[in-house]
């Protein structure tokens, strides 16, 4: 079989990589080359193929003349590995991505919002008193109800968009090519799909429980002056922007305004969850203090809230 006889077999989308494949030549004749190409069959399914190349070299001259092909097919080792993959970016307990896939997807849709020259929005939802709830009708409906907000919240946005399960009963969507109006009415929506849930707590007589939830909301856009808004000030403005919905009565949207601006798009690469974390919580100290709230031996955070 020739490497034109083969391409009729690939799917176009994987041809590049044959082409890179033929062009790649091996220094030594035990040397390989690999490839791993998706091919058609007559039925129309995809298989995976791992395809590995070898040049055979004339002796008197030492130039390659032919090349040998071995194709192996890996298509169930394939979809393991993406199975394995998915499970390391996927919270177990709602389905949603977790905050290591935030955290990726943050930096990729910035980078994109840089070269579009859009704008990115982002959502951290926080639902009220979810600790009341697990200590009162136990972690058994704790957990129904995060699930249940999740589809929810999943249902109410763009396939587009991405939701991640930011941690505990926090639940971060992120809003590509959104500008502030768009946000807000996607926020308006995840907020009244929550309030539309009801549970029912059997081991309380069938007592029926409400849910709430408040959201923070941060718009970023990459300036005409050339600076930049990055991540973790988009990150750490929706959380302070969480903070204030809930200070002002919860089950309500809430809007960052004036974040600072970042300067150059290598900052970028040092965005992640974790390390926004303690100047968000020294930013919320500051925020009560300015309004009042902060008394001796008060907890801090805003996870009873």
């Amino acid at each position: 079989m020739t490497a034109r006889d083969l391409r009729q077999f690939i799917l176009p989308d994987d041809l590049p990589a044959l082409d890179d494949l033929e062009m790649s030549k091996p220094l030594e004749e035990t040397a390989y080359t690999h490839a791993r190409l998706r091919f058609v069959r007559r039925d129309q399914t995809t298989v995976w193929i791992s395809i590995n190349a070898r040049a055979v070299r004339n002796p008197a001259t030492s130039e390659s003349f032919r090349y040998v092909l071995s194709m192996r097919d890996i298509t169930g080792r394939t979809a393991l590995e993406e199975k394995l993959s998915a499970l390391a970016l996927t919270d177990s307990l709602t389905g949603l991505w977790n905050r290591r896939a935030f955290d990726q997807a943050l930096r990729r849709e910035w980078k994109r919002t840089l070269r579009e020259k859009s704008r990115l929005s982002l959502l951290l939802l926080d639902l009220d008193h979810f600790k009341s709830l697990n200590d009162r009708f136990g972690h058994a409906l704790g957990d129904e109800c995060l699930v249940a907000v999740a589809s929810a919240i999943t249902d109410s946005v763009r396939a587009s968009d991405f939701v991640c399960r930011w941690g505990g009963d926090e639940i971060a969507v992120i809003l590509p090519a959104t500008d502030h109006a768009g946000a807000l009415r996607a926020g308006e929506k995840v907020r009244s799909a929550v309030e539309a849930l009801h549970f029912r707590a059997e081991d309380h007589d069938g007592e029926c429980v409400l849910v709430t939830a408040s959201v923070g909301l941060a718009t970023a856009a990459r300036e005409a002056d050339q600076r930049t808004a990055i991540p973790q000030n988009l990150l750490r403005a929706a959380d302070l922007a969480l903070y204030r919905a809930k200070h002002d009565g919860r089950n309500r949207v809430a809007v960052a305004h004036n974040f600072p601006a970042g300067e150059t798009e290598a900052a970028v690469t040092a965005v992640t969850a974790e390390g926004c974390h303690t100047q968000i919580m020294q930013e919320k100290a500051d925020l009560r203090e300015r309004d009042g709230l902060v008394q001796e031996g008060r907890p801090d955070g805003i996870d009873g809230l």
